[in-house]
């Protein structure tokens, strides 16, 4: 039987935001942020990791229960590192350990450029970096016409054009689940927040890599095992050669973590240990 891990939830507010976060066990603390996937989606790592650290996880500013002053504001990369700085701060169990995902990795490397008090070890796991990689005229071309397809109306055509920029295939019965039917207005509100002020901002950042590797950050570049030939692969391992470190491979995927949060907990132990 799984022990019940008690969560305490609160806010922050800060400069355009409330920020909704979770805390989890005791312990070093340990912050998980994703981008735009929102702190549920952490919840059976956060869990694990419980055991013997404090787990901080929260929903990224505009998506779910973070709420912003200004919805027409884009989420910057710079934003969401403040954010992050000032939550670490707000628990005051820091400097921490933290894991970003996706665009939340992105938002991890600007946490340790921006805010190197912050944290020890920022581990990187697959951020979409297009800027990094040889094609970034034609990322960046698609990524707009993406957008444009999102604005005319077509959802289904721009997330079938996003799996399509980030090279993923799912099996249809698996975009349809995704894609198709009713969605309740929290769902509709994030993505549109995701594709009109998240998407564009997280993928043009371009780290200071030279920044990076001179300070007193850990920098660690995660790819999931299964990610070969993924956008995310290229982009994690164009940091890591520009970081002059090898990549350090997670179980799974993209979103390994979320599938398998056993064996991508215990992998992370030995990243931290």
């Amino acid at each position: 039987m799984t022990e019940t891990v008690s969560v305490t939830t609160d806010t922050l507010a800060v400069p355009g935001a409330t920020l909704h976060y979770e805390l989890r066990g005791s312990g070093p603390l340990v912050v998980l942020v994703a981008a735009p996937m929102d702190a549920r989606s952490f919840e059976p790592l956060a869990d694990l990791l419980a055991a013997d650290h404090t787990v901080l996880t929260t929903d990224p500013r505009g998506i779910f229960r973070s709420r912003v002053a200004d919805p027409d504001a884009d989420a910057t990369v710079e934003l969401r590192a403040d954010d992050l700085a000032r939550l670490i701060a707000h628990v005051d169990r820091g400097p921490a350990a933290v894991l970003g995902s996706s665009g939340g990795a992105v938002t991890v490397l600007a946490l340790a450029q921006f805010h190197p008090k912050a944290a020890h070890t920022v581990i990187a796991h697959e951020p979409p970096l297009d800027e990094l990689v040889e094609d970034r005229e034609e990322l960046r071309a698609r990524t707009h016409e993406m957008i444009a397809t999102y604005r005319s109306g077509d959802t289904r055509g721009a997330f079938r054009q996003f799996l399509e920029i980030a090279n993923i295939q799912l099996p249809a019965e698996v975009f349809e689940m995704m894609a198709g039917g009713e969605r309740d207005a929290q769902s509709v509100a994030d993505e549109r927040f995701q594709y009109e002020h998240m998407l564009l901002p997280t993928v043009s950042f371009v780290p200071d890599t030279a920044a990076l590797r001179d300070g007193p950050v850990r920098v660690v570049v995660g790819i999931g095992e299964q990610s070969a030939g993924q956008l995310c692969d290229r982009t994690s391992r164009a940091l890591a050669a520009e970081l002059g470190v090898a990549p350090t491979m997670f179980p799974g995927d993209h979103v390994g973590f979320a599938h398998d949060p056993a064996a991508f907990a215990a992998r992370l132990r030995e990243v931290l240990g």
